[in-house]
């Protein structure tokens, strides 16, 4: 398990793909940018970050998918009726946008 709010060098995105396989869980708080990565569920990383003190509207999950380079934005931690998102995934656009954005930069390597 990782947790970080700074890009990850190439080492430690070849160490996350031999431990986790093709798909990897991320947990993010998408005020801060802190994200953390490879628990066993979301919750886990919910709690990692409200320890760290964030606020629980913020944080969100999904995955990386090492195989097809994508994010993925499915969680059951997503399920907040409250802030309007219905099912699994995060629905709101500027959400998505946002968690994508986060993923995209601590995975940066991915990309190159």
């Amino acid at each position: 398990m990782i947790d970080t709010n700074r890009p990850l060098i190439v080492k430690e995105v070849n160490k996350i793909q031999k431990e986790y396989g093709s798909y990897v869980k991320v947990t993010a708080d998408l005020e801060t940018g802190w994200v953390v990565i490879g628990t066993e569920l979301h919750a886990d990383g919910e709690k990692i970050l409200l320890e760290k003190g964030s606020k629980q509207d913020n944080i969100w999950g999904g995955g990386i998918n090492f195989k097809d380079k994508m994010v993925d934005m499915t969680a059951v931690l997503n399920l907040r009726p409250r802030l309007s998102n219905t099912g699994l995934e995060i629905i709101d656009p500027q959400r998505r946008k946002k968690f994508e954005e986060i993923c995209k930069v601590i995975f940066q390597e991915l990309w190159k």
